[in-house]
Protein backbone atom coordinates (compact mmCIF):
# COMPACT_ATOMS: atom_id res chain seq x y z
CA UNK A 1 0.00 0.00 0.00
CA UNK A 2 2.78 2.48 0.93
CA UNK A 3 4.40 2.29 -2.38
CA UNK A 4 1.63 2.16 -4.33
CA UNK A 5 0.92 5.48 -2.53
CA UNK A 6 3.82 7.07 -2.88
CA UNK A 7 3.77 6.22 -6.89
CA UNK A 8 0.41 7.69 -7.21
CA UNK A 9 1.76 10.93 -4.91
CA UNK A 10 4.87 11.26 -7.09
CA UNK A 11 3.14 11.09 -10.54
CA UNK A 12 0.72 13.97 -9.25
CA UNK A 13 3.40 15.94 -8.07
CA UNK A 14 5.66 15.70 -11.26
CA UNK A 15 2.22 16.16 -13.45
CA UNK A 16 1.60 19.15 -11.37
CA UNK A 17 4.33 20.81 -11.98
CA UNK A 18 4.83 19.93 -15.29
CA UNK A 19 1.62 21.53 -15.58
CA UNK A 20 2.39 24.69 -14.23
CA UNK A 21 6.11 24.85 -15.98
CA UNK A 22 4.50 24.74 -19.35
CA UNK A 23 1.94 26.85 -18.95
CA UNK A 24 3.90 29.50 -17.55
CA UNK A 25 6.51 28.93 -21.09
CA UNK A 26 3.63 29.17 -22.75
CA UNK A 27 4.40 25.99 -24.68
CA UNK A 28 0.88 24.19 -23.85
CA UNK A 29 -0.64 26.44 -26.77
CA UNK A 30 -0.04 24.83 -29.58
CA UNK A 31 -3.48 24.48 -30.63
CA UNK A 32 -4.08 27.98 -32.49
CA UNK A 33 -6.72 29.40 -34.49
CA UNK A 34 -4.67 28.86 -37.71
CA UNK A 35 -3.89 25.15 -37.00
CA UNK A 36 -1.31 23.21 -35.18
CA UNK A 37 1.70 25.24 -34.07
CA UNK A 38 4.31 21.97 -34.89
CA UNK A 39 7.34 23.67 -33.12
CA UNK A 40 5.10 24.90 -29.55
CA UNK A 41 4.26 21.20 -29.81
CA UNK A 42 7.45 19.71 -30.12
CA UNK A 43 8.58 22.42 -27.35
CA UNK A 44 5.79 20.82 -25.28
CA UNK A 45 6.46 17.56 -25.74
CA UNK A 46 10.24 17.90 -25.08
CA UNK A 47 9.26 19.46 -21.64
CA UNK A 48 6.65 16.57 -20.57
CA UNK A 49 8.76 13.91 -21.94
CA UNK A 50 12.38 14.83 -20.62
CA UNK A 51 10.99 17.12 -17.55
CA UNK A 52 9.11 13.59 -16.38
CA UNK A 53 12.19 11.40 -16.86
CA UNK A 54 14.61 14.02 -15.36
CA UNK A 55 12.53 14.54 -12.27
CA UNK A 56 12.06 11.16 -11.68
CA UNK A 57 15.87 10.73 -11.79
CA UNK A 58 16.35 13.59 -9.56
CA UNK A 59 13.98 11.67 -6.89
CA UNK A 60 15.12 8.66 -7.21
CA UNK A 61 17.54 7.99 -4.64
CA UNK A 62 15.19 9.43 -2.02
CA UNK A 63 12.09 7.36 -3.49
CA UNK A 64 14.07 4.09 -3.29
CA UNK A 65 15.00 5.02 0.60
CA UNK A 66 11.38 5.35 1.01
CA UNK A 67 9.44 3.19 -0.72
CA UNK A 68 11.84 -0.02 0.17
CA UNK A 69 12.72 1.17 3.58
CA UNK A 70 16.09 1.25 3.03
CA UNK A 71 18.88 2.37 5.32
CA UNK A 72 22.15 3.98 4.84
CA UNK A 73 24.75 2.07 6.81
CA UNK A 74 26.26 5.20 8.46
CA UNK A 75 28.35 3.21 11.22
CA UNK A 76 27.96 -0.53 10.58
CA UNK A 77 26.48 -2.19 13.71
CA UNK A 78 26.95 -5.59 12.20
CA UNK A 79 30.44 -7.98 10.44
CA UNK A 80 27.72 -8.23 7.85
CA UNK A 81 26.88 -4.69 7.55
CA UNK A 82 31.16 -4.32 7.67
CA UNK A 83 31.54 -6.50 4.94
CA UNK A 84 29.36 -5.12 2.98
CA UNK A 85 30.71 -1.36 3.21
CA UNK A 86 34.13 -2.67 2.85
CA UNK A 87 33.01 -4.64 0.20
CA UNK A 88 31.44 -1.80 -2.05
CA UNK A 89 34.13 0.60 -1.21
CA UNK A 90 36.70 -1.87 -3.03
CA UNK A 91 34.61 -2.42 -5.94
CA UNK A 92 34.04 1.28 -6.46
CA UNK A 93 37.29 1.94 -6.46
CA UNK A 94 38.40 -0.40 -8.71
CA UNK A 95 35.40 1.01 -11.10
CA UNK A 96 36.79 4.50 -10.67
CA UNK A 97 34.17 5.62 -8.94
CA UNK A 98 33.67 8.28 -5.76
CA UNK A 99 31.92 5.70 -2.54
CA UNK A 100 28.21 5.42 -3.09
CA UNK A 101 25.88 5.28 -0.55
CA UNK A 102 25.16 1.21 0.99
CA UNK A 103 22.00 0.73 2.20
CA UNK A 104 20.32 -2.40 3.55
CA UNK A 105 16.38 -3.32 3.61
CA UNK A 106 14.55 -5.84 4.76
CA UNK A 107 13.09 -8.01 2.06
CA UNK A 108 13.09 -11.03 -0.36
CA UNK A 109 16.77 -11.65 -2.38
CA UNK A 110 17.33 -8.73 -5.13
CA UNK A 111 19.18 -5.47 -4.67
CA UNK A 112 19.30 -2.08 -6.68
CA UNK A 113 21.59 0.77 -7.86
CA UNK A 114 20.20 4.23 -8.34
CA UNK A 115 21.54 7.97 -8.11
CA UNK A 116 21.26 11.22 -10.48
CA UNK A 117 24.94 10.94 -10.94
CA UNK A 118 27.77 8.99 -10.27
CA UNK A 119 28.69 11.10 -7.37
CA UNK A 120 25.38 10.76 -5.53
CA UNK A 121 24.54 6.81 -6.52
CA UNK A 122 22.77 4.61 -3.80
CA UNK A 123 23.52 0.90 -3.79
CA UNK A 124 20.86 -1.23 -1.97
CA UNK A 125 20.97 -4.66 -1.21
CA UNK A 126 18.15 -6.65 0.72
CA UNK A 127 18.70 -8.63 4.10
CA UNK A 128 17.16 -12.05 2.32
CA UNK A 129 19.84 -11.42 -0.73
CA UNK A 130 22.71 -11.31 2.14
CA UNK A 131 21.04 -14.27 3.82
CA UNK A 132 20.83 -16.73 0.61
CA UNK A 133 23.89 -16.27 -0.75
CA UNK A 134 27.53 -17.15 -0.19
CA UNK A 135 29.65 -14.02 -0.24
CA UNK A 136 31.22 -14.07 -3.27
CA UNK A 137 28.10 -14.63 -4.76
CA UNK A 138 26.52 -11.52 -2.98
CA UNK A 139 29.94 -9.74 -4.07
CA UNK A 140 29.51 -10.39 -7.72
CA UNK A 141 25.53 -8.73 -7.29
CA UNK A 142 27.05 -5.76 -5.55
CA UNK A 143 29.96 -5.18 -8.40
CA UNK A 144 26.50 -5.59 -10.83
CA UNK A 145 25.02 -2.96 -9.05
CA UNK A 146 28.22 -0.99 -9.30
CA UNK A 147 28.70 -1.42 -12.98
CA UNK A 148 25.39 -0.30 -13.56
CA UNK A 149 27.22 3.40 -11.85
CA UNK A 150 29.83 3.02 -13.54
CA UNK A 151 28.26 2.61 -17.18
CA UNK A 152 26.33 6.06 -16.08
CA UNK A 153 22.90 3.54 -16.92
CA UNK A 154 20.43 4.98 -14.56
CA UNK A 155 21.20 8.75 -16.85
CA UNK A 156 20.99 6.75 -20.01
CA UNK A 157 17.93 5.34 -19.55
CA UNK A 158 16.55 8.45 -18.26
CA UNK A 159 17.69 9.86 -21.97
CA UNK A 160 16.10 6.90 -23.39
CA UNK A 161 12.43 7.64 -21.54
CA UNK A 162 12.58 11.40 -22.38
CA UNK A 163 13.31 10.58 -26.10
CA UNK A 164 10.38 7.86 -26.77
CA UNK A 165 7.68 10.17 -24.32
CA UNK A 166 8.71 12.96 -26.15
CA UNK A 167 7.95 10.93 -29.32
CA UNK A 168 4.66 9.81 -27.84
CA UNK A 169 3.24 13.14 -26.52
CA UNK A 170 4.23 15.00 -29.98
CA UNK A 171 2.70 12.17 -32.66
CA UNK A 172 -0.40 11.35 -30.34
CA UNK A 173 -1.39 15.13 -30.75
CA UNK A 174 -0.29 15.15 -34.68
CA UNK A 175 -2.40 12.58 -35.35
CA UNK A 176 -5.70 13.64 -33.43
CA UNK A 177 -5.12 16.83 -35.19
CA UNK A 178 -5.45 14.88 -38.06
CA UNK A 179 -8.28 12.56 -37.56
CA UNK A 180 -10.65 15.35 -35.66
CA UNK A 181 -10.02 17.48 -39.29
CA UNK A 182 -10.60 14.91 -41.25
CA UNK A 183 -14.02 14.09 -39.19
CA UNK A 184 -14.80 17.78 -39.23
CA UNK A 185 -13.82 18.39 -43.15
CA UNK A 186 -17.21 19.57 -43.73
CA UNK A 187 -18.03 21.43 -40.40
CA UNK A 188 -17.15 25.38 -41.74
CA UNK A 189 -18.36 26.59 -38.49
CA UNK A 190 -16.49 24.88 -35.83
CA UNK A 191 -13.71 26.01 -34.31
CA UNK A 192 -10.47 24.75 -32.50
CA UNK A 193 -10.37 21.10 -31.54
CA UNK A 194 -13.75 18.98 -31.35
CA UNK A 195 -14.26 15.52 -29.68
CA UNK A 196 -12.04 13.60 -32.18
CA UNK A 197 -8.45 15.38 -31.39
CA UNK A 198 -8.94 14.19 -27.44
CA UNK A 199 -10.24 10.62 -27.97
CA UNK A 200 -8.08 9.65 -30.57
CA UNK A 201 -5.50 11.56 -29.15
CA UNK A 202 -5.76 9.82 -25.86
CA UNK A 203 -5.92 6.25 -27.94
CA UNK A 204 -2.68 7.52 -29.70
CA UNK A 205 -1.15 8.19 -26.50
CA UNK A 206 -1.83 4.37 -25.03
CA UNK A 207 -1.13 2.99 -28.15
CA UNK A 208 2.51 4.83 -28.59
CA UNK A 209 3.12 4.43 -24.96
CA UNK A 210 3.17 0.45 -25.39
CA UNK A 211 5.44 0.70 -28.33
CA UNK A 212 7.63 3.22 -26.71
CA UNK A 213 7.72 0.65 -23.61
CA UNK A 214 8.97 -2.18 -25.79
CA UNK A 215 11.71 0.21 -26.54
CA UNK A 216 13.04 0.96 -22.86
CA UNK A 217 12.68 -2.86 -22.45
CA UNK A 218 14.91 -3.55 -24.66
CA UNK A 219 17.64 -1.29 -24.05
CA UNK A 220 16.81 -1.85 -20.21
CA UNK A 221 17.57 -5.80 -21.25
CA UNK A 222 21.08 -5.10 -23.06
CA UNK A 223 22.27 -2.96 -20.01
CA UNK A 224 21.23 -5.67 -18.30
CA UNK A 225 24.43 -7.77 -20.24
CA UNK A 226 26.79 -5.08 -20.10
CA UNK A 227 26.59 -4.88 -15.92
CA UNK A 228 27.05 -8.65 -15.93
CA UNK A 229 30.07 -8.12 -18.12
CA UNK A 230 31.25 -5.07 -15.90
CA UNK A 231 30.87 -6.98 -12.83
CA UNK A 232 33.14 -9.99 -14.10
CA UNK A 233 35.49 -7.68 -14.88
CA UNK A 234 35.15 -6.30 -11.33
CA UNK A 235 35.49 -9.69 -9.90
CA UNK A 236 38.09 -10.54 -12.40
CA UNK A 237 36.27 -13.71 -13.47
CA UNK A 238 32.69 -14.75 -14.82
CA UNK A 239 32.18 -17.26 -12.35
CA UNK A 240 31.09 -15.69 -9.07
CA UNK A 241 28.80 -13.68 -11.53
CA UNK A 242 27.31 -16.75 -13.37
CA UNK A 243 27.08 -18.61 -9.72
CA UNK A 244 24.98 -15.42 -7.99
CA UNK A 245 22.88 -15.77 -11.26
CA UNK A 246 22.07 -19.50 -10.90
CA UNK A 247 21.04 -18.75 -6.99
CA UNK A 248 18.93 -16.18 -7.97
CA UNK A 249 16.93 -18.77 -10.54
CA UNK A 250 16.27 -21.24 -7.09
CA UNK A 251 14.93 -17.98 -5.20
CA UNK A 252 11.67 -16.83 -4.72
CA UNK A 253 12.38 -12.81 -5.65
CA UNK A 254 9.99 -9.87 -4.25
CA UNK A 255 9.46 -7.67 -7.19
CA UNK A 256 11.03 -3.87 -6.77
CA UNK A 257 8.54 -1.00 -6.60
CA UNK A 258 7.87 0.15 -10.27
CA UNK A 259 10.12 3.16 -10.11
CA UNK A 260 12.91 0.25 -9.07
CA UNK A 261 11.93 -2.26 -11.30
CA UNK A 262 14.21 -1.75 -14.40
CA UNK A 263 17.09 -1.62 -11.63
CA UNK A 264 17.32 -4.29 -9.08
CA UNK A 265 19.42 -7.71 -10.06
CA UNK A 266 16.35 -10.01 -10.50
CA UNK A 267 12.80 -9.51 -11.46
CA UNK A 268 11.04 -7.58 -13.92
CA UNK A 269 10.37 -10.20 -16.77
CA UNK A 270 7.38 -9.60 -17.38
CA UNK A 271 4.55 -11.43 -19.37
CA UNK A 272 5.82 -11.06 -22.93
CA UNK A 273 9.38 -11.51 -23.71
CA UNK A 274 9.35 -7.78 -25.53
CA UNK A 275 8.59 -5.94 -22.22
CA UNK A 276 11.18 -7.54 -20.17
CA UNK A 277 13.13 -5.52 -17.95
CA UNK A 278 15.72 -8.09 -17.68
CA UNK A 279 16.98 -11.46 -20.00
CA UNK A 280 16.29 -14.48 -18.88
CA UNK A 281 18.94 -16.00 -16.32
CA UNK A 282 19.94 -18.59 -18.58
CA UNK A 283 20.92 -15.88 -21.44
CA UNK A 284 22.75 -13.69 -18.61
CA UNK A 285 24.51 -16.74 -17.78
CA UNK A 286 25.36 -18.08 -21.67
CA UNK A 287 26.40 -14.39 -22.27
CA UNK A 288 29.27 -14.59 -19.25
CA UNK A 289 30.18 -18.27 -20.98
CA UNK A 290 31.72 -16.31 -24.22
CA UNK A 291 33.73 -13.66 -22.10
Amino acid sequence: MKRVVLFLVTNLAVMLVLGLAASLLGVNRFLTANGLNLGMLLAFAGLIGFGGAFISLWMSKPMAKWSTGARVIEAPSSSTEVWLVDTVARLAERAGLPMPEVAIYEGEPNAFATGATKNSSLVAVSTGLLASMTREEAEAVLAHEVAHIANGDMVTLTLIQGVVNTFVVFLSRVVGYLVDSFLRRNDEESSGPGIGYMVTSLICEVVFGVLASMIVAWFSRQREFRADAGAASLMRSPVPMQNALRRLGKLHTEPLPKALAASGIAGGQGVMALFASHPPLEERIAALSVR
